[in-house]
């Protein structure tokens, strides 16, 4: 399978349950950062469809393999990119660790949990990135560790410029996804889920989430 057609799949199984849904333009999402949005996706759904979960696992590790053949330890990305970083890790055979959002308040304090060791090659996890600023934050994280990140992969991005700026601040840090905004919307396109007006509005939305609607 291309790239592009990996892109394709993922999002023809992404609509196909449910992880992706596209809301009325009268009726958008809120979401926790408080953006309206007519657009959510919850790519924790693929997890409890075990082909849908084979075929992001398998694609990952390939992408992973091709991207950073020198990695030596696998990190998730609290929450969602727990599970599909430790089926990446098993599958690899490699080392697995997942970084909290900030560091727990109790215990050990920590903030990156498993055994983490300088110098590992480590290639960071995540499910969704938007404006690319928690991802970002999970790797300043691990790195504090001392290890090298070698990049992220991550099942889907909107695509926002916000998040193409972010990561351009690291100093490019490497980063690839199996499928994206523009799959997606195609996909929906092609199976006649959105309208011409729906389309319109989807690409108003990304230009300027933060501001859309207000």
């Amino acid at each position: 399978m291309t790239p592009n057609n990996v892109a394709a799949q993922l999002a023809k199984h992404l609509l196909e349950v449910g992880a992706v849904k596209l809301a009325p333009v009268d009726h958008p999402f809120t979401w926790a950062s408080g953006w309206l949005s007519p657009i959510y996706c919850d790519t924790r759904l693929t997890l409890s469809y075990p082909e849908v979960r084979t075929f992001i696992c398998e694609n990952l590790v390939a992408l992973i393999k091709e991207k950073f053949p020198d990695v030596t330890a696998i990190s998730g990305v609290a929450t969602g990119g727990i599970a599909q970083g430790a089926l990446v890790a098993d599958r690899l055979n490699l080392p697995f660790s997942y970084i909290r959002s900030s560091a727990k308040d109790h215990g050990t304090h920590q903030q990156v949990e498993g055994v983490v060791k300088e110098g590992d090659k480590v290639v960071v996890v995540e499910d969704l990135v938007s404006t690319g600023g928690s991802s970002l934050k999970a790797v300043d994280a691990i790195r504090g560790k001392g290890v090298d990140v070698l990049g992220m992969v991550a099942l889907y991005t909107h695509g926002f410029p916000q998040a193409e700026e972010a990561f351009g601040k690291t100093g490019n840090l490497p980063f690839f996804t199996l499928s994206d905004y523009d799959a997606v919307i195609g996909e929906a396109k092609a199976r006649g889920l959105v309208s011409e007006g729906d389309l319109a509005t989807l690409l108003e939305w990304r230009k300027n989430p933060g501001e859309w609607r207000k």
